[in-house]
């Protein structure tokens, strides 16, 4: 019996190890398995990551691409509409060109206008002139003096005899005024002592008046009516150029500080917001903030230039006479550094003229 049990006994334990074998590779099968989840699952979590950014660089290119198309249609938008307006005006000036006929009678019409109301207005000149020359000749022995010229910008008054006898000027002293049509005050214009005066922007709205001292006798000749802009478009233009931060003019340097100078070199005169610059090619010769010492005016010494050409003292020790190539080019420079001095709290005259402060 006890061999029996012996031999059981060691069967049992021959079990017992063959189970406990089994058991250990089945734990180490057990462990490797949980390694392998777990690496499989970092794994994926970092696949995961990885797609999630790249659809979050993917959602922004395209929200970048949506943006980008929506300026990109605004652009195209408004370059449509540009092209739809030009689109237009060529549809119209077309269908004015397919209708001749419209556009002849009304460049007649205007032409007729035109020439209607400047021969009226040299009727009424004449006939203002007339009876202001009656006038003077009622029991006056004086030569009569009247002025020659149209009474506009860009024009030369000159002092002539009413008989049309030549006159010899260097004997008799000459003063030009100008006179406020309401006020009837009037205005001396320093400098001006010439036979002729080409009348600036200041006279417009205003009589132009010249007397004529010779022999201790006095005789006045004024003009009929208030000189004219003669350029409609003047005004709207200079606005125009108001908006610009400065503008360009070609010019002739006459003089400098009274001296004559040749007239071969072009001057570039600049003439800006906050100042007024001139210069030859990369030369500057005078550059000047808008200042109360600064004059600026049309040229008052006479000559047939004189519609042309501007007076301009930049500072106290230095003056130009610059000429330009237009009567137009000229007043427009004038009215535009007035305009530009005035948004400065200056206000830009001649010598000795007058001004509010």
């Amino acid at each position: 019996m006890v061999e029996i049990l012996a031999v059981q006994l060691s069967k049992r334990e021959a079990e017992l190890i063959q189970q406990k074998t089994e058991v250990t590779e089945l734990a180490k099968s057990l462990k490797l398995a949980s390694e392998d989840a777990k690496r499989i699952v970092e794994e994926e979590r970092v696949n995961a990551n990885t797609e999630v950014e790249s659809a979050r660089s993917a959602v922004q290119r395209v929200q970048e691409a949506l943006q980008e198309h929506e300026k990109m249609s605004k652009k195209t938008g408004k370059q449509d509409m540009e092209e739809l307006k030009k689109e237009v005006r060529v549809a119209r000036r077309i269908k004015m060109l397919h209708c001749p006929s419209k556009a002849m009678d009304l460049e007649n019409e205007i032409k007729t206008l035109r020439k209607t109301f400047t021969e009226k207005s040299v009727d009424c000149v004449n006939l203002l002139k007339e009876l202001e020359l009656h006038k003077r000749l009622k029991g006056n022995e004086i030569p009569v003096f009247d002025l020659e010229g149209l009474q506009c910008l860009g024009s030369m008054l000159h002092i002539v005899c009413h008989n049309g006898t030549p006159v010899d000027f260097s004997n008799i002293s000459v003063q030009w005024f100008r006179i406020h049509p309401k006020e009837s005050n009037k205005e001396i214009i320093s400098g001006a002592t010439r036979p002729a005066y080409a009348p600036e922007p200041n006279d417009v709205g205003r009589y132009m008046q010249a007397e004529i001292n010779f022999g201790g006798e006095t005789a006045i000749a004024k003009t009929a009516g208030l000189v004219d802009p003669a350029d409609a478009g003047l005004v709207d233009y200079v606005e125009t150029l108001v908006r610009k931060p400065e503008t360009e003019f070609n010019v002739v340097v006459l003089q400098l500080n009274g001296i004559d100078q040749p007239k071969e070199a072009v001057h570039v005169l600049n003439v800006g917001r906050l100042r007024m610059r001139l210069s030859k090619g990369k030369t500057v010769v005078a550059k000047e903030f808008y200042s109360s010492s600064m004059q600026l005016c049309g040229v008052r010494g006479g000559g047939e230039a004189a519609s042309q050409a501007m007076f301009w003292r930049p500072r106290s020790d230095l003056s130009f006479a610059v000429a330009f190539e237009t009567a137009r080019e000229r007043n427009t420079a004038i009215m535009l550094a007035r305009r530009f001095a005035i948004d400065c709290n200056i206000i830009l005259a001649g010598p000795g003229d007058k001004t509010p402060w």
